[in-house]
């Protein structure tokens, strides 16, 4: 469309304003996702997952993170199960468990697998938190959970050093805590499944902890309440996490096929085999940092 030209003067085209209307697929995907959560219209797991939800809103929520702020790069996906049960698992560091987080993200949309993780009983003693875990496909880190998820063929992820990992301060990053008395590596072997030991680098930078409020935590039934260089100072800004460049890299996986279900119950044999795996992730751990060189570059 163009404006009448003024006399001697030149034709001015006239566009019209951009539209910031949502597409209509769009748009009708997201009131058929509303009237399926309104009539009830989708499907939960017996403990409690909810494939849609999570990938709708609660992956959709956290991408931006792992894309952009984050920029996380994955490595070794082939190492991943393609469609059979086995076990990831990881390190744990940064104070709050976004590493965890974030290594969902990557195993559902670079892995194509819904991974099933294992979480403290702090979790699920808090109502909210522990509701939207169990939506998300996490379970209570419990022996029956995580067998009956590895028998169904479920890809099932863990964090040995729990607290103990994720609560360390910034001086002790990239070393690996004790990894607890192996309880997982028993359910491997009990399922037949693979162990996948999983590096994640980035973790530890995104709020670097140097102090402890340790009267406070106590009274508020928490297992640490962190001094970061912003936290509390200020106040809720101080919850924004740096953005340090991640790496994940999943390994070679590390078979117990090769062992009769019945040695799951030999603690020697599953102190050595737990003593492998931290030793490998460690090792993947001083490697992967190197790769990725400086923090937030």
């Amino acid at each position: 469309m163009t404006s009448p030209a003024p006399e001697g003067g030149q034709v001015i085209p006239i566009t019209s304003a951009p539209s910031f209307e949502p597409a209509p697929d769009k748009l009708a995907e997201l009131l058929a996702f509303v009237r399926r959560r309104i009539t009830g219209d989708y499907e939960v797991d017996e403990f409690g997952f909810d494939a849609e939800l999570t990938d709708k809103v609660v992956l959709e929520a956290l991408r931006p993170l792992y894309r952009h702020w984050f920029r996380v790069e994955t490595v070794g996906l082939k190492n991943v199960p393609a469609d059979s049960g086995a076990l990831v698992v990881a390190n744990h560091s940064g104070t709050l468990p976004v590493d965890a987080l974030m290594m969902q993200v990557a195993l559902h949309d670079e892995a194509g697998r819904a991974v099933r993780l294992l979480g403290a009983d702090l979790v699920y003693q808090l109502p909210v938190l522990g509701h939207l875990s169990r939506k998300t496909g996490h379970t209570l880190a419990c022996r029956e959970d995580a067998d009956r998820l590895m028998r169904k063929g479920e890809l099932v992820g863990v964090f040995p050093e729990g607290f103990k990992g994720v609560g360390k301060p910034f001086a002790e990053r990239y070393k690996l805590q004790r990894f607890g008395r192996g309880g997982f590596v028993a359910s491997a072997i009990r399922a037949g499944v693979p162990i996948v030991p999983t590096a994640i680098v980035g973790a530890e930078e995104i709020y670097p902890k140097i102090g402890d409020l340790k009267f406070l935590a106590r009274l508020l039934g928490l297992p640490y309440l962190p001094i970061t260089p912003l936290f509390p100072w200020l106040g809720p800004l101080g919850l924004v996490p740096l953005p340090s460049k991640w790496m994940i890299e999943f390994g070679e996986p590390i078979r117990t096929d090769e062992y009769d279900p019945a040695e799951a119950d030999d603690p020697m044999l599953v102190f050595n085999l737990t003593d492998h795996v931290r030793e490998v992730i460690q090792q993947m751990l001083n490697e992967l940092r190197l790769r990725r060189g400086h923090a937030f570059l």
